[in-house]
């Protein structure tokens, strides 16, 4: 089964930076970026962007290169972006979110590190790098002394990799999957022209830096003219996104589904209307709990376009897209998500890389303009997940994505879960987002989680974490309710209540975190899944 996007015909050279210079060109004076109360136009951003370029440029670190960016939201995020980028390189976000300790690890993961990008406030988060850290906010080549009417000459392509970002891997060990420009463009370009984003459609940025989702998110406003907006804050902080939403014209939010719920439950607690206001609310990432927002998406007046996306880090980060007015509670469980993006394909294969049938489950792969350069740090079993196969016996490139779904009849892909998150418990193979969905289902369950922890035996065990509505329902009520609609291996053992579910810097549910609990509230348990 086969779900192809439309094919658009991209420029000769697909590059990104380029389409932001065309903005520069024809609106020098709009407002590019706003961060903690100052403006910077198109025109100061690229001078500031060209000098940074130029910078780069007489270090050596141009095409090809790999630069580390560990900055804060900030105009200076931006200019070393763009300036990274002019100059032909690639850029590594470090998200000064994260623990030292963890960016240790990533830092270590990166092959042939030109130098990184720091400020006072996260220089020491990164100073055991190998490589060189620059302060800049006091380069030490005189950046104002550059050249700021253009960037180097340098012949950047649509093949050339303009950033990089981690992922996890299943061995464990994060894993740096390189974009290139022609995936990124096309990603950019889709978003700008299937959705009319304009020069008025001006962004916010909520969720962490490294995560892949950011980069689409820092880059799309530049992309197509509009304004930029960024919290003067290093972790996601509801209430400030909520005031900017308030304050300023911020007509289009990516985030996770996570990140989207807390942004729902703030406005409706508040009895706002800044969200409803809102173009375009784009957001996946993880499995949807649509009755999370279904309340809220039938409000009166509520104009804003709720598009549930699907994609992966290895291929430009979107590769479907799907309106959710179109999704009738009662059609199907679980939400769609969509068609393919231009220029983009969805395969559903058998283990055997051959295609299954419309409605029949295969693993989801995608081809195309997107799929990425691939790691730059492992040639292990993960990087095998890029490879090639015939379609009507032309060789097509494709990623891999581990994840498992099927196409309706109206031709939606729908994203079941992950193939390896698949356990066995008393014998039977179970995904826990299945058991997530059906606990969200229930009268009093405001939202839900699931953990699989081992017991000394080996034997799979399932704890389900609830945020309960009003004083909610007790586990033992709990159990009873869902073995009236899943099999008695799929009830969970423990059911635990919790006043909110853990996210990580990303705005993800922390899995991680939750095992945690498991591991420390009850005995006989050991490593999580």
């Amino acid at each position: 089964m086969i779900l192809q996007g439309k094919q658009v015909a991209l420029p000769s050279a697909p590059v990104v930076h380029k389409q932001f210079e065309g903005h520069v060109a024809a609106t020098p004076d709009a407002v590019a970026v706003f961060w903690a109360g100052q403006r910077v136009t198109y025109a100061e951003l690229d001078g500031k962007a060209n000098r940074f370029a130029h910078f780069l440029a007489r270090r050596g670190h141009g095409r090809g290169a790999k630069v580390g960016i560990c900055l804060d939201y900030s105009i200076d995020m931006l200019v070393a972006i763009l300036g990274t980028l002019k100059a032909g390189a690639a850029y590594v976000p470090l998200d000064p979110a994260y623990p030292a300790a963890r960016l240790e690890l990533l830092l270590g993961q990166i092959p042939g590190l030109a130098l990184i990008v720091a400020s006072r406030a996260t220089a020491g988060l990164v100073g055991p790098a190998a490589a060189e850290v620059i302060d800049i906010e006091r380069l030490p080549d005189q950046p104002a002394g550059l050249p700021s009417a253009a960037g180097p000459d340098v012949p950047v392509t649509g093949d050339d990799v303009c950033y990089a970002v981690f992922t996890s891997g299943s061995t464990g060990t994060p894993k740096l999957t390189a974009v290139r420009h022609e995936g990124w463009f096309n990603l950019m370009n889709w978003l700008t022209l299937e959705y009319g984003l304009h020069r008025g459609s001006h962004h916010l940025v909520v969720s962490a830096f490294g995560f892949d989702l950011s980069q689409r998110a820092l880059m799309t406003p530049l992309f197509c003219g509009a304004t930029q907006y960024l919290m003067a804050s290093r972790s996601f902080d509801a209430m400030m996104a909520y005031r900017m939403l308030n304050e300023h014209e911020v007509r289009v939010v990516h985030c996770a589904s996570s990140t989207l719920y807390l942004l729902v439950d703030w406005e409706t607690a508040r009895g706002g209307d800044a969200l409803t206001r809102l173009d375009y609310l784009l957001f996946g990432g993880e499995p949807l709990k649509a009755e999370r927002i279904a309340d809220w998406a039938r409000r009166e007046g509520n104009t804003c376009t709720l598009l549930h996306q699907y994609g992966v880090a290895e291929c430009t980060d979107v590769a479907t897209s799907y309106d959710l007015a179109g999704h009738r509670p009662g059609d199907e469980d679980i939400a769609p998500v969509g068609r393919p993006a231009y220029n983009t394909g969805i395969h559903l294969l058998d283990e055997q890389l051959r295609g299954v049938g419309a409605g029949e489950e295969g693993e989801i792969c995608i081809s195309g303009a997107g799929v990425g350069a691939g790691y730059l740090n492992g040639a292990g079993p993960e990087s095998e997940k890029f490879t090639t196969v015939l379609v009507d016996g032309a060789p097509r490139r494709l990623y891999r994505t581990g994840d498992r779904g099927y196409v309706t009849e109206t031709g939606d892909l729908v994203v079941l879960g992950r193939i390896d998150a698949q356990v066995k418990v008393r014998g039977m193979r179970i995904d826990p987002t299945d058991i997530e969905r059906a606990l969200g289902r229930l009268a009093g369950v405001r939202e839900a989680a699931v953990v699989v922890t081992y017991a000394d035996s080996g034997e799979a065990e399932l704890t389900a974490f609830t945020v309960p509505e009003g004083d909610g329902p007790a586990g033992d009520d709990l159990r009873t309710r869902l073995s009236e609609t899943l099999p008695r291996n799929m009830v969970p053992a423990r059911f635990l209540s919790i006043p909110r579910i853990p996210l990580s810097p990303h705005g993800k549910v922390d899995r991680a975190a939750l095992a945690d609990v498991c591991r420390s509230q009850f005995t006989g348990s050991g490593t999580a899944a």
